[in-house]
């Protein structure tokens, strides 16, 4: 690579030292965080954020559709940016970008400010989770992927599972805005880390951007996040705004996979499908993405109005699941390249829905130690899954698409998640009718259990006051059951996944050398 590239060639054969290895995952581990934080940490603080810009329920939604949208949009752009201005460069601009943008909406007076900061928020840190992915599988020999990938998934994993708790205790404790002042300090120490120790990467100045698939793609990514995002408060398809959202995404991505088998230089490359365990990993993180976040969605109302909980002790019930998750990656870690990861895959999709299946059987009397106890189960099984999965997905691809795959692989999970809340709250609000309506049905005099209860002067179907108190308690009983049917809704989601672990194929001796003399070249 000539000096002129604006990049100093380092001879491509020099890896890292443990030391040097050792301050880069510190580094792109922050970034990591702060970009997995931000996608939960901000949903606690809301309410508070509501009543200080004066917003409705509809407007302040804003604050968390504008940052997935635009993380959405600009994620598969990480590749093409890589390419043309080098890894290490786009890195360090996205750290700086996002950093500032945090502090911007921790400041912000207005609505319309936090949204629009919100936006920029998402578009900086769109490229984070991808690129330090990339950054981490180039830094670590193909031996150490599985530890390399282990300690990249902590970020990633965890960090939308704690965000809830510590959005929660900043928010109670100091101010919302402090769910935006604490990536301060992580930007900086990212940055620094970034700029001292991450080597740049070759430029590919020939590379012209694809105007026509970037945009067909952002419409198309675009309207489905404003599709799922709104589809539950607008009646889904009684909404004219969903009816021509949808008629976008299939639009938009029915041209954008027609223009790019026929475009010499498309957006994304076709050739990247090829590789048999990248397809099959992209499948995968989608389901694990499905699973990841819906849980987290359905537990804090379920604890805080069907169980009563507290706000805090919510948070201190969920915390342990990112615990699970943490000490499965670090086990995982140690046991990749003795264990053959598709095992261990497989292990983390059996106890992920054992798991769920025991979600199925609480009741109105659950203690905390149940939800504990499950949520670690979830999350050890969750981290069972993630780590072997990251490594096999990448096992056999070529390093020139890693950018491009990475952003992939992060992007087929936010969507999933984004797909799998949606999912879930649809199907709660419609299982909660459907059962007021069947409970409804055994309110009446020849109802034996009723009588009795009236008899024993519980419920009074004479007065309004005992009406309403009959009518309550079907209600609770109608969403507590709503509840569980969505916790075996996504168990049945998890069993469908296990077919594809078996289409995985291990790495091989000559896939591994392959990958070693990529990472060489």
């Amino acid at each position: 690579m000539s000096a002129s590239a604006g990049v100093a060639e380092i001879p491509s054969t020099i890896e890292p030292d443990s030391a040097k290895r050792t301050w880069i995952t510190l580094s792109v581990m922050l970034a990591t965080v702060i970009q997995a934080l931000d996608m939960t940490i901000a949903n606690v603080a809301l309410p508070h954020m509501q009543g200080t810009m004066g917003a409705t329920q509809d407007q302040i939604s804003w604050v968390l559709t504008s940052y997935i949208v635009a993380s959405a949009i600009c994620m598969p752009l990480t590749g093409f940016l890589s390419a043309r201005w080098g890894r290490k460069r786009v890195f360090m601009w996205s750290v700086v970008g996002f950093t500032f943008a945090s502090m911007l909406c921790g400041a912000a007076q207005s609505l319309p400010e936090i949204v629009v900061f919100r936006l920029l928020q998402g578009v900086f840190g769109a490229t984070l989770v991808p690129l330090s992915q990339a950054v981490l599988l180039d830094t670590y020999p193909p031996e150490g992927h599985g530890r390399a990938m282990a300690m990249w998934g902590v970020g990633v994993m965890v960090g939308p599972i704690v965000g809830p708790t510590l959005g929660g205790w900043l928010t109670e404790y100091y101010n919302w805005r402090w769910v935006f002042y604490i990536n301060l300090p992580f930007g900086v120490l990212a940055w620094l880390g970034i700029a001292a120790f991450v080597r740049e990467t070759p430029l590919d100045r020939s590379r012209r951007f694809d105007l026509l698939g970037f945009a067909l793609l952002s419409l198309g990514l675009g309207a489905l996040q404003m599709l799922l995002d709104r589809g539950q408060l607008l009646d889904w398809f009684a909404s004219p705004e969903i009816v021509i959202e949808t008629l976008l995404v299939g639009f938009s991505l029915y041209l954008f996979v027609a223009h790019i088998f026929t475009h010499d230089q498309p957006f994304i490359e076709p050739r990247l499908f090829r590789d048999r365990n990248f397809s099959v990993g992209l499948l995968m993180i989608f389901v694990v993405g499905l699973i990841l976040l819906t849980t987290m969605a359905l537990l804090p109302p379920f604890l805080q109005s069907l169980l009563g909980y507290p706000v805090i002790d919510v948070g201190l019930l969920l915390a342990p699941r990112g615990a699970g998750t943490m000490v499965a990656m670090m086990l995982v870690g140690r046991l990749m390249g003795r264990v053959d990861a598709r095992y261990m895959i497989l292990s983390g999709l059996l106890l992920t829905s054992f798991s769920l299946w025991e979600m199925t059987l609480f009741n109105a009397d659950i203690r905390g130690w149940d939800i504990v106890r499950t949520g670690v189960g979830q999350g050890f099984g969750l981290g069972l899954i993630f780590v072997p999965l990251a490594a096999t997905t990448f096992s056999s691809l070529e390093v020139r698409y890693r950018s491009e795959g990475t952003a992939l692989f992060s992007l087929m999970r936010n969507i999933g998640s984004s797909i799998g809340i949606s999912i879930a709250v649809a199907y709660l609000a419609q299982r909660m009718q459907a059962n007021h309506a069947a409970f409804a049905d055994y309110i009446n005099p020849f109802n034996l259990p009723l009588r009795q209860a009236i008899e024993a002067g519980a419920y009074s179907l004479s007065t309004p006051q005992g009406l309403a108190a009959i009518n309550g308690e079907v209600t609770r009983q109608a969403a507590l059951l709503a509840y569980l049917q969505d916790f075996r809704l996504m168990m049945w989601v998890t069993l469908v996944a296990i077919p594809l672990v078996f289409l995985l194929r291990p790495p091989t001796g000559q896939a591994g050398a392959s990958a070693a003399h990529a990472v060489a070249e």
